[in-house]
C-alpha cells in the first residue's frame, strides 16, 4: 500500500498548498480592496470543494468474488490482518461505504432494513440521524475493528410478505421460493446502508470506498446504479478466475457497471488466479491460462485487455502480511495497484486543476479589468492636469465645466446597469421557476398516478419516458432564458464599449448539457433496471415504486443542482460591469475634486500631479502583483512549486498585501486534509 498511500499523500499535500493559494489570493485582494461580494461567494464555493474533495472507488461484484479480500489486500493490510470479515458465501449484505469523518468518532452507522418499507430513498435519510444506529469502533484495535465491521453482514429471518414489502423476496421467482426455510421465514440483511467511520491514513486523505453486495441487492436498492456507482471516480469489477463471466456477472456488467456512465474509469479484476495454480504446470504454462481467462473476459465484457488485471486478493494479502516478496509478485497485487494510482489521482487532479484555475482566472481577469480602468482614468488626469501647467484661469474654469458634464453623462449610461438588474431579475425568477421542486412534484405525481391506474404494467416505460421528457423540458425551458440573459449582458457590454471605450469579457458560457447528458444516463439505466430487475406484475408494485422514488429524488438532486448553478452563473453576470461603473464613477468624482481645487488654489498644481503620479504608479504595481499572484496559484495548480505557507516573506514584492495569515491557511488545511 506504500505506493498508494504516497500517491494519496502528494495528492493531499497538492490539494492543501492550492487551497492556501487561494486563501493567500483572497486576503490580498480583501486588502487591496479589490474582492466583491460575487467573488468572494465564489472563492468561498472553490475553498468548500476542496475541503469536501474526496476519491470514490466503487467495488462492484456479485458474491463470493472476493470484494472484501482484495479491499483488504489494497488498502488495509498494514493493520497486521483481515480488517473487512470474508468467509465463504455472502459477507456484504447491505451498501457499505468506507470513508473517515472527523467531525465524527469512529463508528459504524447503519440504517435499518425496516426504511425501506417506508418512503424515502437512502439519501434522504442520510439528512437526518433519527433513523440510523450508531455503533462505538475501536480504532486502535485490528480485533476490535473486525469485530465490529461484522455487522456489515448480520442479518435477519422474517416472513416472505415482510421480505415481499421490503423488495426483497418475488413469490414468482423459483430461486427466491426456495430461500424460505422449514419454518416459512425468509433471510434478508439486517441493515439497509451502512457507513464505516474510522481513521484510515487514505480515508484521511479523502478516500471513499464503496463495497457494494450481489445483483439481487443491488437491484432491491436503485439508488446504488443511479447515483452511488456513477459518481465513483474508479470502479473495480470483480471476477472470478474459476468461473469466468457468468451470467449474472454479465447482467451486472452491463446494467450497473458499463450504464453507470463514463467507462475510461471501470477496472476488471479476475480475482482468485491462485485457482488456476498448478504444481505440475509450469509457470509459462499458468500464465498462458491466465491470458486465455484475459482474453475470454475481454471479449465477454467489451473490454480492451489493457484494463483487465489478474490477481489473487488472498495471496496478496497473505504476502503483505508475512513480508513475501515473491508471493506479493506472484498474486499480481501490485500491477493493480498502479494501475488505482495512475487511474485515481492524475484524473481527479487534473479535473480539480481546471475548475479551480479557470475560477481564479476568471475573478483574475475581471480584477485586471477594474484596474485597468482606475489605471486608464489616472492617465488621463495626469494629461488634463500637466495640460494646465501655464493656462489661465479661464481654461481651469473650462476644465471643470467638462469633468462635471461628463460626469452627468457617465450618470446617465450608468442607469442603464439599474435597468438591466431589473430585467435580469425577471427573466432569472421566469428561469428559475423551471427548476423549482414544485415543478417536479407535479410531474412526479402525474406519473405515480399514471403507473397506479395502468392495468398494463408494459406501459411503465413509456410512462417513465414521458417524465424524462417532462424533466429534460423543464431543462430545456430553463436553457431559453438563460439565452436571453447571455444575449442581454452582451448587448449592455457592447454599448458601454461604444459609449466609454471599456473592454469587458463576454459573460462565462453557461450550457444545460451536462444535467442533459445525466438524465439521459439515468433513463438508460431505468431501460435496462425494468428490463432485468423488475417483472413489470402487479407483484412487484412496491418494488417499482420504490425505484420510481429513487428516480424522482435523483432528478431533483439534478434539478437542484442546475438550479444552485445557474443561480451562481446569473449572479456573476453584473458584478464585473458594476465593478467598472464603481470605478469609473470615482475616478471622475476624483478629477473634478481636483480641478475644483485647483481653481479655487486649495492645492498646488504640481502637488496634484506628483499626487496623482504616485496613484498611478500604484495602481501599476498592484496591476503587477495581481499578474504576481496568479502565476504563483498557476504554479501551485501545476504542483510546480512549494507549499504557499513555506514561501519566504522575502519572496513577495514590497507593493504586495500581507501573506494570508497563519490562523487562516491552517483552519482551510485542516479541512482540507479531513
Amino acid at each position: 500500500m506504500a505506493e498508494l498511500a504516497g500517491s494519496f499523500e502528494q495528492y493531499g499535500a497538492w490539494r492543501d498548498a492550492l487551497a492556501q493559494a487561494i486563501v493567500q489570493f483572497r486576503r490580498w485582494l480583501q486588502d487591496s480592496k479589490l474582492l466583491d461580494a460575487e467573488a468572494g461567494r465564489r472563492v468561498g464555493v472553490v475553498l468548500d470543494r476542496l475541503a469536501e474533495d474526496k476519491l470514490v472507488v466503487a467495488v462492484v461484484a456479485e458474491f463470493s468474488r472476493g470484494k472484501s479480500e482484495l479491499i483488504n489486500a489494497i488498502f488495509f493490510a498494514d493493520y497486521g490482518r483481515r480488517i473487512l470479515p470474508t468467509s465463504a458465501g455472502r459477507t456484504t449484505m447491505c451498501p457499505t461505504e468506507l470513508m473517515y469523518d472527523e467531525s465524527l468518532p469512529p463508528c459504524i452507522r447503519a440504517l435499518p432494513i425496516e426504511t425501506r418499507a417506508r418512503a424515502g430513498s437512502t439519501s434522504e435519510f442520510r439528512k437526518t440521524n433519527d433513523e440510523w444506529r450508531i455503533f462505538p469502533v475501536n480504532a486502535a484495535s485490528a480485533d476490535g475493528m473486525l469485530e465490529a465491521f461484522g455487522l456489515v453482514a448480520e442479518t435477519i429471518r422474517v416472513p416472505p410478505e415482510a421480505a415481499k414489502e421490503y423488495g426483497l423476496f418475488d413469490p414468482d421467482d423459483p430461486d427466491q421460493e426456495d430461500g424460505v426455510d422449514a419454518e416459512g421465514m425468509v433471510e434478508i440483511s439486517r441493515w439497509r446502508h451502512a457507513v464505516i467511520n474510522f481513521p484510515h491514513p487514505l480515508l484521511k486523505q479523502g478516500l471513499v470506498i464503496l463495497d457494494t453486495p450481489g445483483l439481487n441487492a443491488i437491484g432491491a436498492e436503485p439508488e446504488l446504479t443511479l447515483s452511488l456507482v456513477p459518481s465513483a471516480h474508479a470502479v473495480l469489477f470483480l471476477l472470478a478466475a474459476d468461473t469466468g463471466v457468468t451470467k449474472s456477472d454479465l447482467d451486472m456488467w452491463r446494467h450497473v457497471v458499463r450504464d453507470s456512465g463514463a467507462t475510461e474509469n471501470h477496472i476488471a479484476v479476475l480475482n482468485k488466479i491462485d485457482g488456476l495454480w498448478d504444481g505440475l504446470k509450469s509457470a509459462v504454462e499458468v500464465d498462458a491460462e491466465v491470458q486465455r481467462q484475459v482474453a475470454l473476459v475481454s471479449q465477454r465484457l467489451e473490454l480492451a485487455k489493457e484494463r483487465i488485471f489478474a490477481v489473487s486478493a488472498q495471496k496478496g494479502l497473505v504476502a503483505k502480511l508475512t513480508r513475501d516478496e515473491r508471493l506479493l509478485a506472484a498474486s499480481r497485487l501490485p500491477v493493480l495497484e498502479n494501475a488505482l494510482i495512475d487511474l485515481l489521482v492524475p484524473a481527479k487532479q487534473s479535473i480539480v486543476r481546471s475548475q479551480t484555475v479557470s475560477l481564479m482566472e476568471r475573478i483574475g481577469e475581471e480584477v485586471r479589468q477594474t484596474l485597468a480602468a482606475r489605471e486608464r482614468g489616472l492617465i488621463e488626469q495626469l494629461y488634463e492636469m500637466r495640460g494646465l501647467q501655464g493656462k489661465n484661469q479661464g481654461s481651469v474654469e473650462r476644465m471643470l465645466l467638462r469633468a462635471q458634464s461628463e460626469s452627468a453623462e457617465f450618470e446617465k449610461v450608468a442607469r442603464k446597469v439599474v435597468a438591466t438588474r431589473f430585467v435580469l431579475n425577471k427573466i432569472s425568477s421566469q428561469a428559475l421557476a423551471h427548476l423549482k421542486r414544485e415543478t417536479l412534484r407535479a410531474l412526479a405525481t402525474t406519473t405515480h398516478e399514471r403507473m397506479s391506474r395502468s392495468w398494463l404494467p408494459t406501459g411503465f416505460p413509456a410512462i417513465l419516458g414521458e417524465y424524462f421528457d417532462g424533466v429534460r423540458g423543464c431543462l430545456r425551458q430553463a436553457e431559453a432564458r438563460i439565452a436571453e440573459m447571455e444575449k442581454m449582458i452582451v448587448g449592455v457590454q457592447s454599448n458601454f464599449a461604444q459609449e466609454l471605450g471599456w473592454s469587458l469579457a463576454p459573460p462565462m458560457a453557461f450550457s444545460v448539457n451536462s444535467y442533459l447528458t445525466e438524465l439521459d444516463r439515468m433513463q438508460d439505466v431505468v431501460k435496462g433496471q425494468f428490463g432485468t430487475f423488475v417483472a413489470l406484475t402487479r407483484g412487484k408494485w412496491p418494488l417499482i415504486q420504490r425505484f420510481l422514488e429513487t428516480v424522482v429524488t435523483r432528478s431533483r438532486d439534478l434539478l437542484m443542482a442546475a438550479e444552485r448553478d445557474v443561480e451562481a452563473w446569473i449572479g456573476s453576470l453584473l458584478p464585473p460591469i458594476e465593478a467598472q461603473v464603481r470605478e469609473q464613477r470615482a475616478q471622475l468624482i476624483r478629477r473634478a475634486e481636483s480641478v475644483q481645487k485647483i481653481r479655487d488654489a486649495q492645492e498646488s498644481l504640481d502637488g496634484r500631479i506628483s499626487e496623482l503620479e504616485g496613484a498611478l504608479a500604484a495602481a501599476q504595481e498592484t496591476i503587477e502583483e495581481l499578474k504576481h499572484q496568479l502565476d504563483r496559484a498557476r504554479m501551485v495548480a501545476r504542483g510546480s512549486a512549494p507549499q504557499v505557507a513555506d514561501i519566504a516573506v522575502s519572496e513577495i514584492p514590497a507593493v504586495a498585501a500581507p501573506i494570508a495569515d497563519f490562523q487562516e491557511v491552517e483552519r482551510v488545511r485542516q479541512r482540507v486534509s479531513a
